[in-house]
C-alpha cells in the first residue's frame, strides 16, 4: 500500500498497489504492520456499510467525542464519493483545516480518518457504497455533529446537496477558526 498524509494531522489516504496479471489484480487493502508504521490505528472493532440511492446525497459531519475514539478507513466500493475530514480537535497543530479526497470504485483509495476528527461525505454518483473500518464502538452518548455547510470550515461540496437527514442539517454552527483553509488530494 502506498500511504500520503494529507494538510490534517493524522489523516492519511491509503492507495493499493496492485499486483497484475492475465487474471486480473490482487491487492492488500489492510495490513497491520504497514498501518502501525505509518502511525495508525489498527484496531477494528466493527465494519459498517452505507449505500445511497441519489447523488449529491450527504452524510455528516460526525465524530466521537473523547473518551469515545473512533478511527475510521473509509473506502467507496461502488460509485463515486468526496469523502471530508475536518480537524476539530482544539488542540491540534492542524484545527480548523479540512481535506477533501475523492474515493472511488474505480480508484479504490481509501482514508484513513482518527478519533475525534469530524467526517463526512457527499455521493458524486447514484447508487454510491461506502464501507468503513471503525476502531471503536459507536456511542450515541459521544455523538457530535457539525454543519456540513459552516462557513467556520469553508467546504465547498462538489455538487448540490440533494439529500441530507434532518438531524444532519440541523447540527449547531461552530465559532470560526482563525483561518479555514483546505487541500482537496490529487
Amino acid at each position: 500500500m502506498k500511504y500520503t498524509p494529507t494538510a490534517v494531522d493524522g489523516v492519511m489516504i491509503v492507495d493499493l498497489e496492485e499486483r497484475g496479471d492475465d487474471r486480473g489484480f490482487f491487492a492488500r487493502t489492510f495490513d497491520v504492520t504497514e498501518f502501525e508504521a505509518h502511525g495508525l490505528d489498527t484496531t477494528v472493532v466493527q465494519c459498517n456499510l452505507s449505500f445511497n440511492h441519489v447523488a449529491g446525497t450527504l452524510r455528516g459531519l460526525h465524530r466521537q467525542v473523547p473518551p469515545y475514539a473512533e478511527g475510521k478507513l473509509v473506502r467507496c466500493t461502488a460509485g463515486a464519493i468526496v469523502d471530508v475530514a475536518v480537524d476539530v480537535r482544539p488542540d491540534s497543530p492542524t484545527y480548523g483545516k479540512h481535506v477533501m479526497v475523492e474515493l472511488t470504485a474505480a480508484n479504490r483509495r481509501a482514508l484513513f480518518i482518527p478519533p475525534y476528527v469530524a467526517h463526512g461525505y457527499q455521493t458524486l454518483t447514484d447508487g454510491a457504497e461506502v464501507t468503513y473500518q471503525v476502531s471503536g464502538p459507536y456511542a450515541p452518548e459521544g455523538e457530535q455533529g457539525f454543519r456540513y455547510d459552516d462557513a467556520a470550515f469553508g467546504i465547498e461540496w462538489p455538487v448540490p446537496v440533494t439529500v441530507i437527514s434532518d438531524k444532519d442539517a440541523a447540527w449547531p454552527l461552530v465559532e470560526a477558526p482563525a483561518t479555514p483553509t483546505a487541500e482537496v488530494a490529487p
